[in-house]
């Protein structure tokens, strides 16, 4: 009757819970984040990633208090991306050039947009697609410092190039607001230059809108005068500063939501990820403790008729330590009745004969020397504890559910993963070494 009732009460289907409530708007949902965040790095045990976790969430909080807004500039190495910045500021603070690699490093500006009250961050980066293993690493440099910005320009001269589109497509994909600058527009005549602008959004609009493609002319070449000489044409910034005054007076406060948000989710994607492996290495350590302890016992017992799935594949006591591991507090009756009812579900299957053919093989041991028998058992025994064990830690990690399959479909995905030839092969000799003729006799 016991069992019986706990196995009703570990196989019923779940409940539905209530759904969680939505946060209101964009700033509460990144709050929100930013406090669960919080919660999943207390668990940690790696404290250098806990710090660099907090430390990146606190600077986030912090974002949201002050209202700054962050913009990268982003791009090939010669699209003029150092130029396009210095002009913003008036002041030649970037090293500029016509060759690629110029700016080697993430560089941060302090800006003011006039007629606005935003605390502004412009950000230089390496170019993109620059040759060489270096150019590879500055590149990465630019895309993370795109993916944290609040605002990405995406500084083009040309037509868009397919090494540029994927990159475009990466940052769009991922939500982030995304002006595309085409610079030196000083080399267009005009009809050329609206019909390339009139390409890039046919390509680009949507998820940008018309308003969001325009182009500049940061540091125009001279042009020869008809006439002699030669003709130094203006600097034309006006359709990105005008657009950047309509975006930070219009979105200026999603814009730091947004960012936050995604960057918020990003953290806590990170932070479940070092959780998970923490959790399964802790996992690992139980399982592989009792699967031994287990298989000594059994091997050691001269009765022939031990039945080896009671006593160690379905170990109450580890499921209620691995339990512990992700949270929960099982009793030792529950941690039995869990037990049992997929020490059943192994036998059902055919699973504990499979894994007594597949060890015969292995060990090479023959079922008419006593010796070998007691191996066989003793192996067979820590062999179905570890397939339980790694089953109830799927069980865990999804929150106490087995899923659609049900319990046989978990397990017998790890009786199928662990039946794989290098984990097998690692597995009998690791028996063979610990269940050794003096463990036996």
């Amino acid at each position: 009757m016991l069992f019986r009732s706990y196995l009703r009460l570990f196989l019923r289907p779940r409940q539905r819970s209530t759904p969680p409530t939505v946060p209101p708007t964009l700033v509460a949902a990144a709050t929100v984040n930013l406090e669960a965040v919080q919660r999943q790095v207390e668990e940690l045990q790696d404290q250098v990633a806990q710090q660099a976790i907090l430390a990146a969430a606190q600077n986030l909080a912090r974002a949201m208090e002050t209202g700054e807004i962050t913009i990268t500039f982003i791009g090939l190495g010669a699209a003029g991306k150092t130029s396009l910045i210095n002009r913003l500021i008036g002041t030649p603070l970037g090293s500029v050039a016509a060759s690629m690699g110029t700016t080697q490093s993430n560089q941060v500006y302090s800006w003011h947009l006039p007629r606005t009250d935003r605390t502004l961050k412009l950000i230089d980066t390496p170019g993109l697609a620059e040759p060489g293993v270096v150019g590879t690493q500055r590149e990465q440099l630019a895309r993370i410092a795109a993916t944290q910005a609040n605002l990405v320009v995406f500084v083009i001269d040309d037509d868009i190039r397919q090494g540029e589109y994927g990159v475009l497509e990466s940052l769009l994909t991922m939500g982030k607001r995304t002006l595309v600058v085409l610079n030196k527009a000083d080399r267009y005549p005009p009809e050329d230059l609206q019909t390339l602008l009139d390409k890039l959004r046919s390509r680009l609009v949507p998820p940008l809108t018309a308003d969001d493609i325009l182009a500049v002319a940061a540091d125009p070449k001279p042009l020869p005068n008809p006439e002699g000489g030669w003709l130094q044409m203006r600097p034309n910034l006006d359709p990105l500063l005008a657009r950047l005054a309509d975006m930070l007076r219009q979105e200026g406060d999603q814009l730091i939501a947004d960012n936050i948000l995604l960057q918020s989710q990003q953290l806590g994607e990170k932070a479940r990820h070092l959780l998970d492996q923490q959790r399964q290495t802790e996992a690992d350590q139980i399982i592989d403790r009792y699967q031994w302890l287990g298989a000594a016992a059994i091997a050691a017992n001269p009765l022939s008729g031990l039945d080896f799935l009671a006593t160690a594949a379905v170990n109450a006591q580890m499921v209620v330590d691995l339990s512990r591991v992700y949270g929960y507090h099982l009793s030792l009756e529950q941690g039995k009745a869990l037990a049992l009812s997929l020490a059943k579900t192994l036998t059902g299957l055919g699973l504990a004969k499979g894994a007594v053919d597949l060890l015969t093989l292995g060990l090479q041991a023959s079922p008419l020397t006593s010796l070998g028998a007691r191996l066989l058992k003793g192996a067979t025994g820590a062999y179905l504890t570890r397939i339980a064990g790694k089953s109830f830690a799927e069980y865990f990690r999804h929150h106490q559910t087995w899923g659609d399959g049900g319990m046989a479909a978990v397990v017998t995905q790890q009786f199928q993963l662990h039946q794989r030839q290098g984990l097998m092969q690692a597995f009998v000799r690791t028996a063979l070494a610990r269940l050794t003729p003096e463990n036996l006799t």
